[in-house]
């Protein structure tokens, strides 16, 4: 592994994916606002099921583009069984693939503060 300033970074947003191209089109949007904010990192989505990429696939890209640590952030609100245990047995997968890369995985969106933020702000929308 090279030194953390040297390491060149992937960070892989996945969601469970759709027949909807708009739903997919949300997360490509994700995708764009996020590496605005992270340029020097290589930013992609993948998706567990119906949609296209699925995450082995654009870890192994990320790899043979020279990354060296990926996140993967799983985007989902909880922990469930995609972020608890379908996205890690992948993970572990690409580790066994990829044994000289580092393949972390974020937490959901979870609660926090922004989050209850946003929510009062969709409701204050609709709610007169």
């Amino acid at each position: 592994m090279t030194a953390a300033g040297d390491e060149r970074l992937a960070i892989v947003l996945i969601d469970h994916g759709s027949r909807r191209a708009e739903a997919n089109a949300q997360l490509e949007e994700l995708r764009k606002r996020v590496a605005s904010q992270r340029p020097r990192a290589r930013v992609l989505t993948a998706h567990l099921e119906v949609a296209e990429p699925g995450l082995q696939r654009v870890i192994d890209d990320c790899v043979a583009d020279g990354a060296t640590r990926v996140v993967v952030h799983p985007f989902f609100l909880s922990p469930g069984r995609h972020t608890q245990q379908d996205i890690p047995e992948q993970m572990r997968a690409a580790r066994n693939r990829h044994p000289n890369v580092a393949i972390v995985q974020s937490e959901p969106l979870g609660l926090s503060d922004e989050l209850v933020d946003l929510v009062l702000a969709r409701i204050d929308e609709v709610a007169g």
